[in-house]
């Protein structure tokens, strides 16, 4: 048996290709919408991609499963379960709690596991060439590395009421019914890694085990012990914001996202080209350099996407395919470079990119306003806004100070002064830049902290050193 896990680091997200080596078939569970990798890595393999499916409707990205079924003609499978509201209106088989799927000597045993969604189905893995047991778990969004799926979501980015109460509920007896009873050396593998917002605290560990999860788990005590309402009431305390782009990709994910077949390289444009984009409006420029160089001077009208691992995840943040159609163009050295941007924004459904550009030079320029520390009690501004998480601004902010995270600004533009400057800050200034430059193409009058709030803590550390006294704790207003 052959089980590979491929993972996408922007996302912390992980996806599988099991594989009968005797059979020279293959099924993929949880594939990203970017499916060549699966594709080599079957080739490697000598094998065929014969089935495809996934563990639930997902929500922080774009599926590729109908993309991969599609590409290669395997049967496509899709859960069944959690009532007529959440399934799935595509064509595809439909998997029970119970039914398998079958690759050479392989099984794969759906079981249904609700919780962190109604419909969500892990797959007991049995390696028929060696044993009639399961040895492996494919978990989804169940179980992960030290950690649960969020029952959350649902409210927070899906139009849900109240539904994570009744997921909660769900997810813990899909624990006592389901895993608790599985023998403690399956291996358990999650579809997600630490980083994702799908859970509060999940760990960095490719895989786990029941076992370990039974003996060291934050939740096991509450199993343990048969107490229910504990184990509610901590799993929903603490969950970080959710992302607002994670409503779209809950619909665009049950109604089916749109197979985009072969994609072509992408070309090289005309500078003079773009430039006219730029000032008529008709082309947006992705700027992927660092924040420093975006700050000495970038295009007007620009999205800042400083961090080039994180594409996909700012990427959504910035742009919302559902009301901006204009053609997106890609900062990058080459075409290669721009195939592998290109890749990360189709993960999450921002797929109309007209092609790159390796210089912003004769392009329309803009330089953005930053404000150093000492700067911002002199600042004229109608608000300060902290772009980073709820938790981290409850553990520490600038006073005077409201948050509102970067993945949730473009979506919530109504509560925010159109007139005035707002003064915009992050950890570091990464994703400040991100949250800075959607505001300003959304018609805000934006000036960023320098260093946002670690060089706050740094100035307020050398002033209080200066003058005699120890720097604040914490820096909670």
């Amino acid at each position: 048996m052959l089980l590979e896990r491929i993972y996408d680091h922007d996302l912390a997200q992980a996806s599988y290709l099991i594989g009968c080596q005797a059979a020279g078939q293959a099924v993929v569970v949880d594939p990203r919408r970017d499916i060549q990798e699966y594709l080599d890595l079957a080739a490697r393999n000598g094998m065929s991609i014969t089935a495809v499916t996934e563990t639930h409707i997902h929500a922080d990205y774009l599926s590729g499963s109908r993309e991969l079924a599609a590409a290669t003609g395997a049967t496509l499978s899709v859960s069944a379960e959690g009532g007529p509201d959440w399934q799935y209106a595509f064509d595809a088989e439909r998997l029970s709690d119970g039914d398998a799927i079958t690759v050479g000597n392989l099984t794969l045993t759906a079981v249904h596991t609700p919780g962190h969604t109604p419909e969500h189905l892990s797959y007991l893995v049995t390696d028929g060439a060696v044993t009639d047991q399961p040895g492996y778990l494919l978990s989804g969004d169940f179980v992960f590395s030290g950690d649960l799926g969020r029952p959350d979501l649902l409210d927070e980015a899906a139009g849900g009421v109240d539904t994570r109460y009744e997921g909660a509920q769900q997810l813990y007896a899909s624990l006592r019914d389901v895993f608790l009873r599985l023998p403690d050396h399956v291996q358990v593998f999650p579809g997600h890694g630490a980083g994702s917002a799908c859970g509060k605290a999940l760990g960095s560990l490719p895989s786990t085990s029941v076992g370990y999860e039974r003996l060291s788990s934050w939740w096991g005590p509450y199993l343990a012990a048969g107490d229910e309402q504990g184990f509610i009431d901590e799993l929903l305390d603490g969950q970080p914001d959710a992302h607002a782009y994670f409503g779209r990709m809950k619909r665009q994910n049950r109604l089916g996202p749109e197979v985009l077949g072969v994609r072509e390289p992408l070309p090289e444009l005309d500078a003079a080209t773009v430039a006219a984009g730029i000032e008529d409006g008709s082309l947006v420029l992705m700027d992927t350099r660092p924040v420093d160089a975006v700050h000495a001077g970038t295009v007007r009208r620009s999205l800042s996407l400083p961090n080039p691992g994180k594409i996909a995840s700012h990427g959504a943040w910035a742009y919302d395919p559902e009301v901006d159609s204009t053609p997106i163009v890609l900062l990058a050295a080459d075409a290669d470079e721009a195939r592998d941007y290109w890749d990360h924004l189709v993960r999450v459904g921002v797929d109309r990119v007209a092609g790159y550009l390796p210089s912003i030079e004769g392009l329309p320029s803009a330089t953005p306003t930053v404000v150093s520390p000492a700067e911002l009690g002199s600042t004229d501004h109608v608000l300060l806004l902290d772009v980073r998480g709820k938790g981290e601004h409850a553990a520490g902010h600038i006073p005077g100070s409201q948050q509102l995270n970067a993945g949730r600004l473009l979506w919530n533009q109504r509560s925010l002064p159109r007139e005035g400057t707002i003064v915009t800050y992050c950890q570091t200034g990464v994703r400040n830049s991100v949250a800075a430059s959607t505001l300003r193409r959304a018609g805000f009058t934006v000036a960023e902290l320098d260093g946002s709030y670690a060089g706050w803590r740094r100035w307020q550390a050398e002033r209080e050193h200066d003058a005699g006294h120890p720097a604040a704790a914490s820096g909670v207003a």
